[in-house]
């Protein structure tokens, strides 16, 4: 008996091989690195008009500052024409300023091993940012709170094909608006040891997140390195406000990441043909990483495009859409003449509920991003309803079809053993695979397998309940929050930022608008 005992124990078996199977693994894939081409959609002559009408568009419309005076004072300096809160820009004057900005940079988490290169040939994943509503399978959908928001970020910690914890998952309405900030940071900093995004909510705020960061990080590391990338998003068309410039000011002065993305609705606030679109993303895209140079010289930026098109009938925005994809490709193509990191694409869809026009819209968002040489990839799970909610369900769905895009991106294997020349030889004519040497060598690791979706015969699923995709996905949400064990901090540090939290919310009263 004994014996039998250690014989077990020493070969495992397939109750070893099982127990392996369902052990909690918290694993990070490594930031996506392409080895296959982009898909450039436009051909030489169709991307020097654009460059030459965005440069028309800065030098004789021009965009706008409001409500920044020492944004127009820059720019004065600097040699532009200055009407008003009119900033017209001279011809060249935006490519010359933006020779600074970096190609790529890193972006550190306080786990070195989980940082990540923007820029490049790769592709950084990170979670649905900005929905005030949340829906899950039992509570429909509902306002946003605090835990829900903990609960997104443990969920992003715990997926494997997320690079990134992002910035605001969700939006937690029970938190005063002047304070919540703070309590997301918080749990961005503690909850996962990922990268993570700044507030942009406010110029203060922004200051509040350097200074968090400068707690987790050290003050000097910050001064010398990126720890963040922020959303600096442009009121198209031709716009800048002065909270997202401040809090761009901010950032750029302390050295750290910003998209800068206009946020266009084709139709609304662009024009609905494909290329008066990108002429108007590149000339606010110019600008605005022109200004960020302006600040500071070097200040790590990204080439942001978030373009979605619009329904003629109900004015709804629409997501997955033909054109959208051009645009991407387009942008891409454009961002890369310029040396500049690339982000758009996401997890995008107008569907309601996690189902079929969900997924049908984010596939096509997916693979344009990874085709169109996105290297950082925002709302990439846990976006439905046009980005007015985060659905727990659809964050595991589309965090899971993030491996997808890490296998297409690897390439195709010809080295001797993808050639596979010695399995054809071993089974010949009339044979089979399944027992083949080259077979028993990489069956493991030969196929992408999904960590969610159902491939058994129909008598097993039907006696296993014939759950659909998210019954599925409920159960998957419920397995990684009770798997989830949060990642281990320095005890000092932890108890830094509680207090920096605590005094920061003790200082002013809430204020919920």
């Amino acid at each position: 008996m004994a014996e039998t005992a250690r014989r077990r124990a020493r070969g495992g078996g397939g109750a070893a091989r099982r127990a392996e199977r369902t052990a909690v693994n918290i694993e990070t894939a490594k930031y996506i690195e392409r080895n296959i081409p982009n898909l450039e959609i436009l051909n030489e002559e169709a991307l020097s008009i654009i460059e030459e009408n965005a440069e028309t568009v800065l030098a004789e419309i021009g965009v706008n500052f409001v409500e920044c005076p020492e944004a127009l004072e820059l720019w004065r300096e600097a040699g532009a024409e200055i009407d008003g809160e009119r900033v017209r820009i001279p011809r060249g004057l935006c490519r010359e300023l933006i020779k600074t900005a970096p190609s790529s940079y890193t972006q550190h988490a306080r786990n070195p091993e989980k940082s990540v290169v923007i820029g490049g040939n790769n592709l950084v994943l990170a979670p649905v940012y900005g929905p005030p509503f949340v829906r899950d399978a039992d509570g429909g959908r509902r306002y946003a709170t605090m835990d829900d928001f903990n609960k997104f970020v443990k969920l992003g910690y715990m997926s494997k094909w997320l690079h990134h914890s992002g910035g605001t998952v969700c939006e937690p309405t029970d938190v005063p608006v002047n304070k919540r900030h703070l309590d997301m940071l918080h749990a961005h900093m503690t909850l996962s040891d990922k990268p993570y995004m700044g507030s942009v909510t406010e110029p203060s705020r922004a200051a509040d997140s350097v200074e968090m960061s400068k707690i987790l990080f050290g003050d000097e590391f910050v001064d010398q390195n990126a720890v963040m990338t922020s959303l600096i998003n442009i009121n198209s068309p031709l716009t800048f406000d002065p909270i997202m410039v401040g809090a761009l000011d901010i950032y750029a002065k302390a050295g750290q990441g910003c998209i800068i993305s206009p946020f266009i609705v084709g139709g609304a606030m662009a024009p609905v043909s494909v290329a008066g679109t990108l002429t108007q993303v590149l000339a606010e895209v110019l600008a605005g990483i022109a200004y960020s140079q302006l600040v500071r010289k070097g200040a790590p930026v990204i080439f942001g495009c978030f373009v979605t098109s619009i329904d003629m009938n109900s004015g709804a925005p629409t997501f997955g859409t033909p054109e959208a994809s051009q645009i991407l490709y387009g942008a891409g193509q454009l961002a890369r003449r310029l040396g500049l990191p690339f982000r758009s694409g996401g997890g995008l869809c107008g569907s309601k509920l996690p189902d079929a026009q969900a997924a049908y819209e984010t596939a096509h968002t997916h693979n344009a991003a990874l085709l169109g040489g996105v290297n950082f990839m925002l709302h990439s799970c846990g976006w439905l309803e046009g980005g007015l909610v985060s659905s727990f369900e659809k964050f595991v769905m589309d965090a899971d079809q993030l491996g997808v895009l890490h296998n297409l991106a690897k390439g195709v294997d010809v080295s001797e053993n993808g050639q596979a020349m010695d399995a054809i030889r071993e089974v010949g004519p009339g044979g089979h695979y399944l027992g083949c040497a080259h077979t028993q060598a990489n069956y493991q690791s030969a196929f992408w397998r999904t960590d969610l979706l159902d491939y058994k015969p129909f008598e097993t699923w039907d006696e296993e309940g014939a759950r659909d995709t998210v019954t599925l996905a409920k159960a998957r949400v419920e397995k990684l929050l009770n798997d989830y064990q949060q990642p281990a901090m320095d005890p000092a540090t932890r108890e830094a930022l509680d207090d920096y939290v605590a005094r920061k919310k003790a200082a002013e009263p809430d204020a919920f608008i």
